[in-house]
């Protein structure tokens, strides 16, 4: 006789209430198929004589998706540059980096952990435009970021040289300088016009 025909997990788990059941044909539909759907399921026919059993295995599978891009950056020579991309994806995605279109390897200054790369001092030969690259076996994607490295001349708008008076003769005195700069600049100390040279005070 026809057999009547059913559907199950063989994990056990329940089918999708989504799910609908085609009986006149024997077709499970799913839809909005998700993550969680996907398993083992098998379509039991069976009639007085016995029955049989067709397994089929679906997989869930995404192509990358940006969670988190890279943006351009300005920065002062020998300051620290880290950026951060990732992506969404099934399987999971792997990450490489282009400098200019050319592939970027670990290397000295530079360091690459998956979707990071960081430089701890940033130098003119530096910049350039860089690309994370996402991608599994079902697609890639990319996102582009710009490195501009900047110098900057001694900037003593926002550094205070105190004017201080000994209140003790023999106290210490202790006077910063710390200017903007970038690259980090040499130091030179003046009396009056006289150049001050290290000595035993």
């Amino acid at each position: 006789p026809v057999p009547t025909i059913s559907w199950r997990r063989a994990d056990g788990k329940q089918i999708p209430r989504k799910a609908r059941r085609h009986r006149s044909s024997g077709l499970l539909e799913i839809p909005n198929f998700q993550q969680e759907d996907a398993g083992l399921y098998e379509c039991v026919a069976e009639n007085v004589r016995g029955k049989n059993v067709a397994r089929g295995q679906l997989t869930f599978y995404a192509q990358p998706s940006w969670t988190q891009r890279i943006s351009d950056v300005h920065a002062a020579i020998e300051e620290r540059v880290s950026w951060e991309c990732r992506a969404s994806g099934r399987p999971k995605p792997s990450y490489r980096w282009l400098k200019d279109g050319e592939p970027l390897l670990p290397q000295g200054r530079v360091q690459l952990e998956q979707g990071s790369l960081t430089i701890p001092n940033v130098s003119l030969s530096d910049a350039g435009m860089y690309q994370c690259v996402a991608e599994n076996k079902h697609g890639v994607i990319f996102a582009s970021a710009e490195l501009s490295v900047i110098a900057i001349g001694p900037d003593f708008s926002k550094t205070l040289l105190k004017k201080l008076t000994l209140v003790k003769v023999g106290g210490e005195v202790i006077i910063e300088c710390k200017p903007k700069a970038s690259p980090r600049p040499t130091y030179s100390w003046k009396k009056g016009k006289d150049i001050l040279r290290e000595n035993e005070r």
